[in-house]
């Protein structure tokens, strides 16, 4: 089992509903829940609307690989209306799974970039992951996360 850190979001529909089914269908489809942070609201990033986010992270610990964690993670975003990833740009969303950590792996291929390259840029991402995960360190670098925000 390998514990595995991903960034939860929606601005659209019944937010706070989207991310409750978002983590029940992780915990069937991809690992068993282990802590999840609280439900924060932020501006849209990279991108205007006139729809705010909430976001989370959830902590899980999983078997699946981490190519495989991504189809089940896309796979769910289908499953709650999502429709196809932002392309050119950011976009408002039903809702977005993002793998953030997963165990202390630094993986760089096209479809997959671990740790999350932005990660430390969003502060509706750090902030719930240092509150869940205090002193985590960036796999990359060694380097504990700071919240600077």
């Amino acid at each position: 089992m390998t514990k595995v850190y991903l960034g939860l979001g929606t601005n659209l529909g019944k937010k706070k509903q989207n991310l409750i089914r978002a983590i029940s269908l992780l915990e069937k489809q991809a690992g068993r829940i282990i802590s999840v942070s609280d439900f924060i609201e932020s501006a849209p990033w990279g991108f205007e609307s006139g729809n705010y986010f909430i976001n989370a992270v959830i902590e899980i610990e999983t078997n699946l690989l981490p190519l495989d964690l991504l189809k089940s993670s896309q796979s769910i975003e289908k499953q709650l209306g999502r429709t196809a990833k932002s392309t050119n740009g950011y976009a408002d969303r039903i809702i977005d799974i993002d793998i953030l950590l997963y165990g202390d792996k630094v993986i760089d291929l096209p479809e997959l970039k671990i740790p999350h390259p932005l990660i430390a840029e969003r502060d509706f991402v750090l902030k719930p992951l240092l509150q869940i995960a205090p002193g985590i360190l960036n796999p990359a670098t060694g380097k504990p996360y700071i919240n600077h925000f």
